[in-house]
């Protein structure tokens, strides 16, 4: 009976296919596209916010993409932002907007990490100095429903944390007649807008 042998491959490389390295998750391509005409059409066309303006026209609002995808990573950016921003000039950049397109998606999971927020700056000591706020698709302040029209104020494209100077804040509310007053008239302008105006008006039209 003739004898039948197998051959064995000489290396693994030839016993199984390629196989290609798995890619890390990559935040979209227009996230700051996106988000630049958020604050174009809604902060500054609004006038949501009346200190926004300023920094934009004078080019001191410093960008940032995050392709963190744990809170971990994150926190290690956010740190090294806050230093940047702390050590910058403010003439240079004056704010700095944190996207963070691929972490913290779950409004509850970026609410808590605010604490994690106010820890860092505490631990940088820069308490006094900066501040952040926060600014997620699906915000919502405390006591309000999901659907509220005022929760658009804080409402952007993508989660993302806003570093702020204590001093310009200090510098821009002392320079506005009634800063008490922007909240409410926030609340004015975007219930007359309505929901489906305001979703109109992100997209351009």
């Amino acid at each position: 009976m003739p004898s039948t042998s197998t051959r064995l491959p000489r290396t693994a490389a030839q016993a199984c296919p390629a196989v290609q390295p798995k890619q890390a998750p990559q935040p979209p391509v227009d996230a700051l596209v996106l988000m630049q005409a958020w604050l174009d059409r809604a902060v500054i066309g609004l006038n949501l916010c009346p200190f926004a303006k300023a920094v934009q026209a004078k080019g001191q609002i410093r960008w940032v993409l995050s392709e963190a995808t744990t809170p971990e990573a994150l926190l290690h950016l956010l740190l090294l932002e806050l230093q940047h921003l702390a050590h910058t000039p403010a003439r240079t950049t004056d704010t700095t907007l944190l996207v963070h397109p691929l972490v913290l998606q779950d409004f509850d999971d970026f609410n808590t990490f605010q604490g994690v927020v106010e820890a860092a700056v505490q631990d940088l000591g820069l308490e006094g100095v900066l501040q952040v706020a926060p600014f997620h698709p699906q915000f919502r302040f405390a006591g309000t429903r999901a659907n509220a029209l005022e929760n658009n104020s804080n409402r952007a494209p993508y989660p993302t944390l806003h570093l702020l100077r204590e001093k310009s804040i200090s510098r821009a509310v002392a320079a506005f007649p009634n800063p008490e007053a922007i909240f409410e008239k926030n609340i004015a302008t975007l219930r007359k807008l309505g929901g489906d105006g305001y979703r109109r008006l992100l997209q351009g039209n």
